[in-house]
């Protein structure tokens, strides 16, 4: 799966997740930040990251993530 293809997915989830244009989600995006996701929203977020792309993401790794980037990067690194 390439890099954008994951992104796409991510905004999909997000813009589904946070109510919010998808347009609008970039590589650069923070959660707290720009989205306003408070602790209860990113552990939710990660679980649905496992989910929708098989990927088992570590509490240690998942407080790493930051931005839509991080995720993006996070995904295609430990996906095959």
């Amino acid at each position: 799966m390439s890099e954008q293809e994951i992104f796409d997915k991510i905004t999909a989830l997000l813009a589904d997740k946070f109510e919010v244009d998808k347009a609008t989600i970039k590589k650069e995006t923070s959660f707290t930040k720009d989205l306003d996701a408070d602790s209860i929203d990113l552990v939710e977020f990660v679980l649905e990251l496992e989910e929708e792309f098989g990927a088992e993401i570590p509490d240690e790794d998942a407080e790493k993530i930051l931005t839509v980037g991080d995720a993006v990067t996070y995904i295609s690194n430990h996906t095959k």
